[in-house]
């Protein structure tokens, strides 16, 4: 019984080993791929369209998919697991074809999608084309994200609203900027006063 155990123990650790062995060698496919940057290898990803930043955590299951596009994720974001990204769409306006059999794509059919930092993105959650979700916000597990998601909002539900503020009032975010921020990085008092304004009158 004791040799099954440390034999599974063992099982683990290999896996675990190669695991990471296989994050490192994958780490130079990506378009850019800052520092502490944690994912699954076996994840999906199309790697020469995704930017990411440093200290940035994926859960396992991820789905990027961005062919023409690019997704840009921020430093110290967390994403949870299943999280899916599509930077693209199919052209559906081709008339006399089927849909399967359209190859060639609009402009607006490819759109970055931008994660900000400090951005937290629970698992399930779908973000899509052009979406720009700023900095301090929170998309909860299972959310649809069609449109930008202001500064230090949280959003749910599909498609995803502002639920509400993930600080109480505009003196705390201010006070989170300070901490966390040099001045010249902080984000300007009217987006902020925007965004407070913008999740109250949403809610």
């Amino acid at each position: 019984m004791n040799l099954l155990k440390y034999f599974s123990r063992g099982l683990i650790l290999i896996r675990l080993v190669w695991r990471r062995f296989c994050m490192i060698l994958l780490r130079p496919a990506f378009r850019k791929c800052g520092k502490r940057v944690l994912f699954d290898p076996a994840d999906h990803f199309n790697f020469e369209n995704v930017e990411l930043g440093d200290y940035v955590s994926i859960g396992k299951g991820a789905t990027f998919l961005a062919t023409e596009s690019r997704i840009i994720l921020g430093n110290k974001v967390l994403l949870g697991p299943n999280v899916t990204i599509i930077g693209g769409n199919h052209n559906t306006s081709v008339v006399g074809k089927y849909m399967y059999d359209v190859l060639e794509k609009r402009p607006c059919d490819d759109q970055d999608v931008i994660i900000e930092e400090d951005v937290w993105i629970g698992a399930n959650a779908i973000i899509l084309k052009g979406v720009t979700i700023r900095r301090g916000a929170i998309v909860a597990a299972g959310a649809l994200v069609n449109k930008d998601v202001l500064p230090y909002s949280i959003v749910a539900g599909v498609p995803a609203r502002v639920i509400r503020l993930r600080f109480d009032d505009l003196e705390t975010i201010l006070e989170h900027e300070r901490l966390l921020y040099p001045p010249e990085k902080r984000l300007p008092l009217e987006v902020l006063s925007q965004s407070v304004k913008s999740a109250h009158e949403g809610l």
